[in-house]
């Protein structure tokens, strides 16, 4: 096929027809056509030659050109689209090096293979523009609803047709057992869309919390408008979910305004999610109180919170249990996600047993390390001291409240107290070095013998051990394993030992042993404090 007159202007024809048809740019095709042309014309010329086509957006006429750039002496490799500066005279005047020259060269005669090779760059090209067009349109529509009609189903997973492309609603994002055929509508959630060699693939969800929160949004103006905004969403999809919902308007109620007029919003809501059952909650700042309100419908008799652990206990009356826990611990685990925090529940009679058990634990100690009746150890755990340390250093003020306790009694109460917690001290700096303990960890400032005892029995013996230690292995932590929070005991965590305290112990033995520049940690302290500083600063703005 060659580019005559004949046929010119029916490249730019065929170009608007495939741009229009597929839905993108004609200077995108009419691009492809270029290229393919080119490529025709190497295999006419030479591939070794540089030959470029320009069809013009006017007429279509397509020019073929041969293009040839002036390079060093020493670097001319390709001699079909290179050369030197003095062979360049020959064809230009004062030629540089990165000149080009192009000259034109007559069109070519397209054979059938040339023509079949054409015809696969062009719907290649054609291909890319498309799928970049789909990706473009959708990749800023992540986060939102869709409706769309089931094309087919596949393996279990739905192939949904979502207007200039296709949706992947897989297995698991179905809700419960439902099933879909073929032209059924669908509304679902884009959940992902990502860029992948086969094409933009659209990632759907009906299980995700976030699909909720948006039919919520679809259902109540009050969300849109963001005078009630969704703070916190848990779901067990086609069973039961949980939503903590807060009011910027004193006069509007949230849990009112998402039920609506006789259960209107939150019915269309629970059709749509095939009958699950849903918990409107009101959300709280304070934590044990939105968690009294998560666990509705149970009654909460107590709540303790542990925030350094993100734990908290919930103390419920032994009637409410099954129903606090709920089917298969449902609503437990409904509230867990919703707060983020784990939930031990407990009765009130297991808790009054652990309560009863560590005031025992500590009336025998107070009653072994004092040498005091028992009578008068209980006097002092009901007053609220839990260990030898609060009774040795607390103001004696603070003893002398006690029924029958003057200031001789205190002072000999303390002086028992010391004298028990230095015995132990000593023992324990004996154990620590007969266990290898080295001077240098053991004249370290910060470290009190238990400590050292408990450091060498973990096999931390010498200050370098000390030095490579991890915070969290001095301090514990906590770690998530497979979507479940896991507890990383520290080896000083026993006596209340801090993340940032242990941070501060390891630096300075490090800086002590010449590892770290103390002036270089000084100015990343003074860094830190300056980012904080700009945070703060941009909260306040």
């Amino acid at each position: 096929m060659a580019i005559t007159s004949a046929n010119q202007l029916e490249l730019l024809q065929t170009a608007e027809a495939v741009a229009r048809e597929k839905m993108i740019d004609p200077a995108l095709v009419v691009e492809a056509m270029e290229e393919s042309l080119a490529r025709a014309a190497k295999s006419r010329y030479g591939s070794e030659m540089d030959i470029r086509v320009s069809i013009d957006r006017k007429t279509g006429r397509a020019t073929f050109t041969r293009v040839r750039t002036v390079v060093e002496d020493e670097e001319l490799e390709n001699y079909q689209a290179e050369m030197t500066v003095e062979q360049a005279k020959q064809y230009m005047a004062n030629p540089a090096v990165g000149d080009q020259f192009v000259e034109e060269v007559p069109p070519v005669d397209m054979g059938r293979i040339a023509a079949q090779s054409a015809k696969q760059v062009i719907l290649q090209k054609v291909r890319e523009a498309e799928r970049d067009r789909q990706y473009e349109e959708f990749k800023d529509r992540a986060g939102t609803i869709i409706n769309g009609v089931v094309k087919r189903e596949e393996y279990g997973n739905v192939i949904v047709d979502v207007g200039r492309g296709e949706g992947i609603l897989r297995r698991n994002e179905k809700i419960g057992r439902e099933s879909y055929r073929p032209n059924d509508r669908i509304r679902c959630y884009i959940k992902d869309v990502r860029r992948e060699a086969r094409g933009p693939q659209i990632f759907l969800s009906r299980t995700a919390p976030e699909f909720m929160a948006e039919l919520f949004k679809m259902e109540v103006p009050e969300i849109y408008d963001g005078i009630i905004e969704i703070k916190a969403v848990a779901r067990d999809p086609g069973s039961r979910a949980k939503i903590a919902v807060i009011s910027y308007d004193n006069s509007i109620d949230p849990v009112g305004a998402c039920v609506g007029m006789r259960g209107s919003r939150v019915q269309a809501v629970v059709n749509e999610l095939q009958g699950e059952k849903i918990d409107i909650i009101p959300w709280n700042e304070d934590v044990p109180t939105f968690l009294v309100n998560a666990l509705q419908p149970a009654e909460v008799s107590k709540v303790v919170l542990d925030e350094d652990a993100e734990r908290i206990e919930v103390v419920v009356p032994d009637e409410q249990l099954s129903l606090a826990i709920g089917r298969r611990g449902q609503n437990v685990r409904l509230a867990s996600q919703l707060t983020g925090l784990d939930i031990d529940i407990m009765t009130e009679e297991e808790e009054s047993k652990r309560r009863q058990a560590e005031f025992e634990e500590r009336t025998k100690l107070f009653q072994a390390a004092l040498d005091v009746d028992e009578f008068f150890a209980q006097l002092l755990v009901s007053e609220g001291f839990t260990n030898l340390e609060e009774v040795a250093y607390v103001e004696i003020e603070e003893l002398t409240v006690i029924d029958g306790v003057d200031d001789d009694t205190a002072t000999e109460l303390q002086a028992r107290a010391r004298d028990v917690l230095e015995e132990q001290a000593q023992r324990a700096l004996a154990h620590a070095r007969e266990l290898g303990a080295d001077d240098s960890l053991i004249e370290f400032e910060g470290l009190t013998p238990q400590m050292l005892e408990a450091l060498a029995e973990d096999g931390v013996k010498t200050l370098e051990d000390f030095a490579t230690c991890a915070d969290w292995e001095l301090a514990g932590g906590w770690t998530t394993d497979n979507g479940q929070r896991v507890k990383d005991d520290g080896i000083l965590e026993k006596f209340d030992v801090s993340l940032e305290e242990a941070q501060s112990m390891v630096m300075t033995a490090r800086v002590l042993l010449g590892w770290v520049d103390p002036e270089e940690l000084e100015q990343g302290n003074e860094d830190e404090i300056d980012e904080d500083a700009v945070e703060a600063s941009e909260d306040e703005a």
